[in-house]
């Protein structure tokens, strides 16, 4: 490692000591000490794990996905950067705003609080999985489109998510109900009226399907 360098002011050398020559020995201590914390940071997350050793095998809208993944990496991160799903958003990534919610064995969860190794032999469905082969939308999102019940649509993909998942358990909910199997998702846009609008006529779609 290399040393730090050394800037010891006395009273001989005092006068010599510049305000310019102070900051650049502080700058290049402050690299040092940056550059050893970086190697030491990426050895412990690394630690003796191959890339061979992180490969894992997931199930993604019926898809058996091979992907390379860190212990402490969350499934939202994996969808999004790793298999291109990016209809996964990631808004507060802390579990509390539901962009990123999406279905693990067609139950509701934040995907940026599960970590991807855990979910090995479950089913994993996104907003991309939604849609029939034949690119036919889903009832609930048909209601989002037919109802135009977001305004920019951040949050539109959990608020789907968690819908759905909720539906397959309520199929005939009242919209109090609906409003509850929801509420774990925050808009920034607050039309939440005109949200359930739209997740009812889903409701209603899929009833009719």
């Amino acid at each position: 490692m290399s040393e730090i360098p050394e800037l010891r002011v006395t009273e001989g050398n005092a006068k010599k000591v510049t305000r310019r020559k102070f900051i650049l020995g502080v700058i290049a201590s402050g690299g040092v000490v940056a550059a050893a914390n970086y190697r030491l940071i990426s050895s412990a997350v690394h630690g003796q794990m191959s890339s061979g050793d992180r490969l894992i095998t997931i199930n993604v809208n019926g898809m058996q996905r091979r992907v390379d993944v860190m212990k402490q990496e969350t499934l939202a991160w994996t969808l999004r950067y790793k298999l291109g799903l990016t209809g996964t958003k990631l808004g507060c990534d802390r579990a509390e705003c539901g962009a990123c919610t999406v279905l693990i064995d067609d139950v509701p969860h934040y995907s940026c609080s599960v970590l991807t190794h855990t979910v090995r032999g479950r089913k994993v469905t996104t907003i991309e999985g939604l849609a029939a082969s034949d690119g036919k939308l889903h009832p609930v999102q048909q209601g989002v489109v037919d109802v135009q019940g977001f305004q920019c649509a951040f949050c539109m993909s959990g608020f789907v998510m968690s819908a759905v998942g909720f539906l397959k358990q309520n199929p005939n909910p009242t919209r109090t109900q609906l409003a509850h199997g929801v509420s774990g998702n925050l808009c920034r846009c607050q039309d939440y009226n005109k949200i359930l609008d739209a997740l009812e006529r889903g409701a209603e779609y899929m009833r009719r399907a």
